[in-house]
């Protein structure tokens, strides 16, 4: 039986690199850590006037107990949304 001819392969050759590379900048933009802190902090204290001073602030007053802890966690669940951001 006849053999088939092989094919014939160039030699591997890597491309040229003719771009310039740019340094990765490792680590996270300066506004996020003073966000994340920013929201813990305000969520805290939210909770803490609520229930120190609650019924002497006019806002809070006028909103009912629930919704003022809900303001308060929301603040401190915006906090841990910015800290993914955060290497």
């Amino acid at each position: 039986m006849p053999e088939s001819k092989r094919r014939k392969r160039d030699d591997y050759t890597p491309p040229t690199d003719k771009t310039e590379r740019k340094a990765v900048k490792i680590g996270s933009e300066p506004w996020v850590a003073p966000t994340m802190v920013a929201l813990f902090v305000i969520g805290l204290v939210w909770i803490v006037l609520f229930y120190i001073a609650g019924p002497d602030i006019p806002i809070m007053k006028d909103l009912s107990a629930l919704v003022n802890v809900l303001i308060g966690f929301a603040f401190i669940t915006a906090g841990f949304v910015v800290s993914t951001r955060w290497r």
